[in-house]
């Protein structure tokens, strides 16, 4: 049997897994994707994903891909995943593509967005999607400190403690590149804010670490010009503490065209 390559697009909510990866201290997303796909391929499924959300993180544009022999078509891989997965998990899109994509490596940038409350009392509806900041939280005093961060820096003031080997002389270390910063207000609820960041690649918790900080430039804990001797640093204890997992969305993974679909079976 020829092997094929599928892509697959996700959304789920992050709130009851323990983040992406696998692993033996509760249920993941790429755990729950891999034994529906050996039921339905009666095969050992290894999917790869575009990138390791944490527990409790959220996305809407997960890209993941496996390989196969199962003759079934591709969207039928979507369909019959969505008929056996928890309902936190959901496949958009299932295509062929070219054997040599894969959905990490092949990946040229990724988009994320933090959502945040301010007012003095959230809905519970809200809690698990939507971190809750009471406090006097002023947007304009943030566009100089997103500013700074476009462009190529060394992100590791922003850096998890532990999550890359140090001692690697190859490789990019913390460097990265972001295309885009933005923090967007609810016009329709101002109380209502969001951060939004895209770039070639992200640190683990680099988001949510850049949140975290950003935050106390909006309430005025720190100007401008501490922001950006913070990002100089390269030192994680300089800057604010980790935003909370729940605001944060993975909402699109950008590929070079030539490693998209390749054919609709």
């Amino acid at each position: 049997m020829q092997q094929r390559n599928i892509r697959l697009l996700i959304a789920y909510d992050g709130t009851n897994f323990c983040g992406w990866q696998r692993q033996c201290n509760g249920p993941t997303i790429q755990e729950a994707l891999e034994k529906k796909l050996g039921i339905i391929t009666q095969e050992s499924v290894q999917i790869n994903g575009a990138g390791r959300t944490d527990a409790g993180v959220h996305a809407l544009g997960m890209v993941a891909n496996f390989i196969t022999t199962a003759p079934m078509p591709a969207s039928a891989f979507g369909k019959a995943l969505n008929s056996m997965l928890p309902k936190d998990i959901r496949i958009l899109d299932a295509v062929d593509v070219s054997p040599d994509f894969h959905a990490r490596f092949s990946a040229q940038g990724k988009s994320y967005r933090y959502d945040i409350f301010t007012g003095p009392l959230q809905l519970p509806a809200e809690r698990l999607y939507r971190t809750h900041f009471p406090c006097s939280f002023q947007p304009e005093r943030l566009q100089a400190s997103l500013n700074l961060l476009i462009g190529t820096h060394d992100f590791s003031s922003f850096e998890a403690v532990g999550s890359r080997d140090r001692s690697r002389t190859t490789g990019r270390g913390a460097v990265r590149t972001l295309f885009h910063t933005q923090c967007l207000v609810d016009p329709a609820r101002p109380e209502h804010f969001s951060f939004c960041f895209s770039g070639d690649g992200f640190l683990r918790h680099m988001v949510r670490n850049l949140v975290g900080t950003l935050l106390w430039v909006g309430i005025g804990r720190l100007s401008t010009d501490q922001f950006a001797a913070i990002l100089g640093a390269r030192d994680r204890k300089k800057a604010a503490p980790t935003a909370p997992a729940c605001g944060l969305f993975l909402e699109k993974v950008y590929y070079d065209e030539r490693t998209e679909e390749v054919r609709d079976s």
